[in-house]
């Protein structure tokens, strides 16, 4: 390209890590207050904000607008026309598998147990559940479902994929979503990773839940309204199972939900990607996408449009 590429940074965290660059003008706008006038070849919104924010680049000369993070959900009812968004895959999913797989060990083994009763110095050392030799269904096989898997399979678990079709690879077949409810009584512990939209709203419903056998573990580390929070409070209230949430709906979860004191339920508030291996892999793929265009080439990632 000719000229200087403008770069949109939300914070001085980011513009200390990636300033100075060679033909690349920097700027800071958190999407509040004015915009910065001129074209913004490249713009980087805050780490978890609301999709809703995007609504103030109407009207702003922007090409790419680089989010912090995987999912999208609703993002394309406000992004303008003519703007490309890219999500950050290959920043989260080390960190979410990482969550994930230490939510089925300490639900598995009771971790949560045996904090709560080190503070009463109550000695309970009645035997737990195990990971090894569980069957685990993993439901959703992107970036995330495969880094869970590579995570799990050490441990010694039979792992099962299942996707939105059906297909074969290197380590045999991965179930269509037509398969769910034949795969659901077969699993101990089930692992959502689906991205949220109109088919994998309350994906996890009461008929979901009913499906899985009793004493198994529900881990979602997707979005909140994958799941049927009434149906999920009914199943774990009752004893019958179990869950492991990062996320929840609402969220945040308000102080006095009775999620929060249901046994067996272990909820960790939204931080599935909020590790220290966040922040070097987001720079990177920044890194990249600015040489990417730079040298005018397509940038990566591209979900929208």
């Amino acid at each position: 390209m000719t000229g200087r590429l403008r770069v949109c940074l939300p914070g001085q965290e980011l513009l200390d890590a990636l300033a100075p660059m060679d033909g690349v003008k920097f700027v800071v706008w958190d999407l509040s207050g004015p915009a910065p006038e001129g074209r913004l070849d490249l713009l980087v919104p805050g780490y978890m904000g609301k999709p809703a924010a995007l609504a103030a680049l109407e009207g702003v000369d922007v090409g790419l607008v680089q989010s912090q993070s995987i999912g999208y959900d609703g993002v394309s009812a406000v992004l303008p026309a003519g703007v490309t968004f890219a999500n950050a895959a290959g920043v989260h999913e080390t960190s979410t598998a990482e969550l994930a797989v230490g939510m089925m060990v300490a639900s598995q083994r009771g971790i949560p147990d045996f904090v709560r009763n080190q503070e009463t110095g109550t000695w309970d050392n009645s035997p737990r559940p195990s990971l090894a030799d569980r069957r685990v269904l993993l439901v959703g096989y992107g970036g995330v479902g495969k880094a869970i898997e590579a995570r799990l399979l050490p441990f010694e678990t039979e792992v099962t994929r299942l996707a939105s079709r059906a297909r074969e690879d290197g380590r045999g077949p991965v179930h269509g979503i037509d398969s769910l409810y034949e795969q659901l009584p077969l699993h101990d512990i089930v692992v959502v990773s689906v991205p949220l939209g109109e088919q994998t709203e309350r994906l996890v419903d009461a008929k979901f839940l009913a499906a899985m056998p009793d004493g198994a573990l529900l881990v979602n580390v997707a979005r909140g309204p994958v799941a049927d929070t009434d149906a999920l409070l009914a199943e774990t209230s009752s004893g019958r199972l179990r869950a492991a949430l990062d996320v929840t709906d609402p969220e945040p979860l308000p102080a006095g939900h009775p999620l929060w004191t249901t046994p067996g339920v272990l909820i960790t508030p939204h931080v599935g990607g909020a590790s220290s291996a966040m922040f070097p892999r987001m720079v990177r793929l920044l890194r990249k996408q600015i040489g990417l265009l730079l040298e005018g080439r397509d940038p990566v990632n591209v979900v929208l449009p």
